[in-house]
């Protein structure tokens, strides 16, 4: 009888444990349920393009923009049309855009090891320095949901124009189970 009751409360603690215990990671779905972020919904993909494309135990995420949560994106230049502020909101914006992508890809984002490499554009004026500003709303928010597996390796560059005219684009390699 101790025996039995002794496996099931192993059992039931190893249940309600996922995703912490295992992995020695937060749970992704209950922190992003816990900053009031839903996913948004995706389209299928248009034309040849593939929002992820895994190979192996990486995927690799197209450029996202700023999708805002009603629908259309934040457009601008940061420095002209956009506060820096308004630029790290912009490059938020396209973590949330890249996570449901890279959710419809793996399925579950606890599968998700580390974020390896981002690539950070910025529309931005001929003068503004402060590129890496800007994709920290990005950084930022990869931490605030990972923890030490969101920190990655980063680059943050300023162009002159981006599709359509957002405010900021993104890409990223991620490492998953």
């Amino acid at each position: 009888m101790l025996r039995s009751t002794s496996l099931a409360v192993l059992l039931f603690l190893a249940v309600v444990s996922r995703g912490t215990a295992q992995t020695g990671r937060p749970d992704v779905e209950k922190k992003l349920a816990g900053l009031g972020i839903t996913l948004p919904k995706l389209n299928p993909s248009k034309g040849n393009l593939l929002r992820a494309v895994r190979v192996g135990n990486l995927v690799y995420l197209s450029g996202h923009g700023p999708d805002k949560p009603g629908g259309g994106q934040i457009l601008g230049k940061v420095g002209d049309d956009l506060t820096v502020e308004q630029g790290k909101e912009a490059a938020k914006l396209c973590g949330i855009a890249l996570l449901a992508s890279l959710k419809h890809e793996i399925g579950d984002l606890n599968k998700v090891k580390r974020i390896v490499k981002v690539l950070g554009l910025v529309n931005s004026t001929p003068t503004l320095t402060q590129q890496p500003q800007v994709i920290n709303g990005f950084t930022d928010f990869m931490v605030e949901v990972f923890g030490e597996s969101g920190k990655h390796a980063r680059s943050a560059i300023g162009v002159a124009s981006l599709p359509s005219g957002i405010a900021v684009e993104i890409e990223m390699i991620v490492e998953v189970e």
